[in-house]
């Protein structure tokens, strides 16, 4: 089979499929529907091997957003990655990896779950060590012992939900919200969820997944992998421990909040979008532990669509520049590819939450419940400086790229604009446009009737240009405004680095085991544990046969030796008795 015929089966599969869902999932959303298949892959006297399979409105609106942008983005892949030798590979393991998406999405089954999320984290490995350069291959392994954490959880929980004799939660709502069990269960999966959307103190596989070809980075890290951990919450949130709800709130808080702040020091381009990503992802967790369950849910699939657009914008920037990822090298990008600058503008104002744009209609809605909610003063701050950080990182983006000097240092491919490559793009465009007016219309079957006093519904538009006024001014400091910066070289390396937490979860966990095995290893494998086995007893034994061997030669010299020191020894002992 042609390797771009696999892209168009591909394509249209999952386009179809997207259809299916989206028709499916209005339809139980009129008809207040959920249904419940149970398949018996096989009975054995009174053990049943059982497949469940849960479709609500919830899963089929998600599944139908998963197909669509993982459609988009093997269309992109057909030109992106077409003079790649191994563009069939790559079709199928993003096909393995969407398929572990569906899988975990319609499952009741903590069981089936797991299979999902380890093909989750398996398909993401060979999909980040695709590039296979030294790079790629240590941000794998950082990718996937994170996310092994969330696996052990789940594996974990699965062995406590023994004790119900199924392993269908969806059964046991009721009657374990107040059992011990389901306590620590809840803890678990809250760990697991953490892992897989890299809030504090998992966040650091997210920047090193970026090493991953820019289509992967569309679909994985935007709508499918970091978003199964909330997905994951979504489904337990009925089980969920007050104090580990307020436990997750603080986490997510502090995650939203340093990864807005980094975004602002890092120039790499792919990594500012992953930040802002992370930034999300933890709006997206915060509301949730405040119990918006439908509002967390709003965002999950609002900001689905605008980040996969986003990273495909960013990966076509990368791919004219000659794989150059540093902001800086690059400006005046809308004079020469204007329609992948639409494209990316739009994504980041939705982004930001521009008005009448996808992400307008969640953090609009989030921020206004966060302003009626009973909160504390420090997480009210966290919500409303990381939205002005999101305008800040996004503006500071926009002037580098678009606004700036033409520089020569990286434009090298500036030809044309590549339409295949636009053609996936605009479904994503039109969808970032619109999907946040019908899925508000679609969720929500009622309308919130928020009361704010004035200033306070103006919070959201006070921190939005103070953001856009301060990305305005980072982005044209000259080299004296710049100098001062080395005052506080320190706070900057610390704000720049993630308060370190690259180096805490790599060298800071590696170091100490590392040198205890160092030692142990000297010490024992080839110190006492060489001396008293192998080498010690070779040495022994090698000793005692040459001898033997001596005693063998029957020299007369040995023979006298010997029968003086027995007689000496048989004098001695006449003596003694």
């Amino acid at each position: 089979m042609n390797k771009y015929c696999l892209c168009f089966i591909s394509f249209f599969f999952l386009f179809f499929f997207m259809l299916i869902n989206f028709f499916m999932g209005v339809y139980f959303i009129m008809n207040e529907m959920v249904m419940f298949l149970e398949w018996e892959i096989i009975s054995l006297n009174s053990m049943n091997l059982v497949m469940t399979i849960l479709l609500d409105p919830v899963s089929l609106m998600f599944m139908m957003f998963v197909s669509l942008i993982s459609s988009s983005v093997i269309f992109y892949s057909k030109s992106y990655m077409g003079s790649e030798l191994n563009l069939k590979r790559f079709i199928i393991l993003v096909l393995l990896f969407v398929f572990s998406m569906i899988l975990l999405i319609i499952s009741p089954n903590i069981i089936s779950i797991i299979l999902g999320w380890n093909g989750l984290g398996l398909v993401s490995y060979c999909l980040v060590i695709y590039y296979q350069n030294v790079k790629s291959y240590n941000a794998g392994m950082l990718t996937v012992l994170s996310n092994r954490i969330g696996d052990v959880m789940i594996l974990m929980s699965i062995a406590w939900m023994m004790n119900y004799g199924s392993w269908n939660y969806i059964f046991y709502m009721d009657f374990m919200s107040n059992d011990f069990s389901m306590k620590l269960i809840s803890i678990m999966i809250i760990l697991a969820g953490l892992t897989k959307s890299v809030q504090i103190p998992f966040s650091s596989w997210m920047q090193a997944a970026m090493a991953a070809p820019p289509p992967v980075s569309a679909l994985v890290h935007s709508s499918t992998l970091v978003t199964a951990g909330g997905y994951l919450l979504i489904q337990f949130n009925n089980y969920m421990m007050e104090t580990m709800l307020k436990f997750l709130l603080m986490v997510s808080g502090l995650t939203m909040f340093m990864a807005g702040y980094c975004a602002n020091y890092e120039y790499d381009l792919k990594k500012i979008i992953a930040l802002s990503t992370m930034s999300q992802l933890g709006l997206m967790m915060s509301i949730l532990s405040m119990g918006y369950v439908e509002l967390s849910y709003f965002h999950l699939l609002t900001l689905a669509m605008f980040k996969a657009l986003l990273f495909m914008c960013a990966g076509k920037i990368i791919h004219l520049m000659n794989n150059n990822q540093d902001i800086r090298l690059m400006g005046g990008l809308s004079l020469y590819i204007p329609l992948t600058s639409l494209c990316l503008n739009i994504s980041n104002l939705a982004l930001c939450g521009i008005p009448y744009l996808a992400g307008f209609y969640s953090k609009d809605l989030i921020l206004e419940v966060v302003s009626m909610s009973n909160l504390n003063f420090l997480v009210f701050n966290l919500y409303y400086i990381s939205t002005g950080l999101t305008m800040f990182y996004t503006i500071r983006l926009l002037m580098y790229l678009m606004v700036s000097d033409y520089n020569l240092l990286a434009i090298y491919n500036l030809f044309e604009e590549d339409y295949i490559m636009l053609k996936s793009m605009f479904i994503l465009l039109f969808m970032s446009l619109v999907s946040g007016s019908f899925l508000s219309w679609m969720i929500f079957s009622y309308p919130y009737m928020i009361y704010l006093p004035f200033n306070l519904k103006m919070m959201v538009v006070y921190v939005t240009l103070m953001g856009l006024l301060m990305g305005i001014l980072i982005s044209n400091m000259k080299i004296y405004s710049l100098n001062k910066f080395m005052m506080t070289y320190n706070l900057s390396f610390f704000l720049t680095l993630m308060w370190f937490m690259p180096s805490l979860s790599t060298y800071g966990l590696n170091y100490y085991f590392l040198n205890f095995g160092q030692k142990l290893l000297k010490n024992v494998d080839m110190g006492w544990s060489e001396m008293y086995s192998g080498q010690g007893m070779y040495k022994i034994i090698k000793y005692y046969s040459l001898i033997n061997y001596i005693y063998q030669l029957n020299n007369f010299k040995i023979y006298l030796y010997s029968f003086i020191l027995w007689l000496l020894i048989y004098i001695f002992m006449i003596m003694l008795l």
